[in-house]
């Protein structure tokens, strides 16, 4: 990346391969996965605004080729995916053949896993996790969860860690297919946002209660219907916006019912928190025998067109193939 003029201007090109440095380790980068906000950087639409040129790429797995100094217990030859660091953000990222990850923030690929879907997992399931518990931990068995967005990768990762919690998961997605989908990976409930009847059609569902927990990616329009939907203390993590701006927000609508908004930012995390919060979060998976979807695979040519496809709203993840 050249410029910040969009992802549709970068361009392939040979580097010099990195070094790791101390607490580093370099991969092989087998696959990587894209990210909404590796868009939005690339338009300088995000919070950092690296030095360019600029490799993006925040997930991915490959295999260790070399490690610095005080790596710890990572080891050459291993199989390891990235949770969460600064790769694709402030330096260069895993859209690469090789990129160089701090120690801490690299795991193993959980058994029973394969590797596309963990390059495209740790962000999505960590920034759901941090948005379902950041109101003070895990929420009570039976209560209710409104996903909006439902089919994104945070969405998807909602709803799995939703269930897993014993929640009511009302999910929100357009697609008529995408919705059976949904239903397949456990919501109780699938509404179109578009439709003229949604807030009456949630609450008639979930009835007697009202909506304790929402994960919102969409924003727009659809945040007022949404807050119309929360009961007593119901609480929203804000982790997109992919509808824009929220039209006349009217604060009056959060006062009686003592409702809150919060936003949600997977860079919280340290690399101790995201290991703990990982660990749990594979837990659960494998308990509940789930896996996190992958909605296709690109080749490494072809990254300008899974940027096309990651905008026009996937099923799940979508991942480029680089080195595997």
């Amino acid at each position: 990346m050249e410029a910040y003029e969009g992802v549709d201007k970068m361009r392939l090109a040979e580097v010099e391969s990195p070094k790791p440095g101390p607490g580093q380790a370099l991969l092989r980068v087998n696959y990587a996965a894209l990210n909404p906000a590796d868009a939005f950087l690339a338009l300088a639409q995000y919070p950092a605004k690296p030095a360019l040129p600029h490799i993006l790429g925040r997930d991915g797995v490959g295999v260790v080729e070399a490690v610095g100094e005080g790596a710890g217990n990572v080891q050459v030859g291993q199989i390891v995916g990235i949770l969460r660091c600064e790769a694709g953000v402030n330096v260069w990222g895993t859209l690469a053949e090789k990129v160089v990850i701090p120690a801490a923030s690299l795991a193993p690929v959980p058994a029973g896993w394969e590797e596309p879907q963990m390059a495209g997992a740790p962000l999505t399931f960590l920034t759901a996790w941090q948005a379902l518990v950041q109101w003070g931990g895990v929420p009570e068995p039976g209560q209710t969860l409104l996903v909006t967005g439902a089919s994104g990768g945070v969405g998807v990762a909602s709803v799995l860690l939703g269930k897993s919690m014993g929640l009511t998961v009302v999910a929100l997605s357009r697609s008529a297919e995408k919705a059976q989908t949904l239903r397949e990976l456990g919501a109780d409930y699938v509404f179109d946002p578009a439709s003229p009847s949604l807030r009456k059609d949630i609450l008639a569902a979930i009835a007697p209660r009202k909506v304790d927990y929402v994960v919102d990616s969409v924003g727009g329009a659809l945040f007022n219907q949404v807050i119309a939907t929360l009961g007593y203390a119901g609480r929203i993590s804000v982790v997109g916006r992919s509808g824009g701006p929220v039209p006349e927000f009217n604060t009056a609508t959060l006062f009686f019912r003592r409702n809150r908004i919060g936003g949600v930012s997977v860079g919280d995390y340290t690399p101790e928190g995201a290991q703990a919060a990982w660990a749990e979060i594979v837990r659960r998976l494998d308990e509940a025998n789930r896996r996190p979807v992958v909605d296709r695979v690109f080749a490494f040519e072809d990254v300008k067109t899974a940027f096309q496809h990651l905008a026009e709203g996937p099923m799940g993840k979508v991942v480029i193939r680089i080195g595997a």
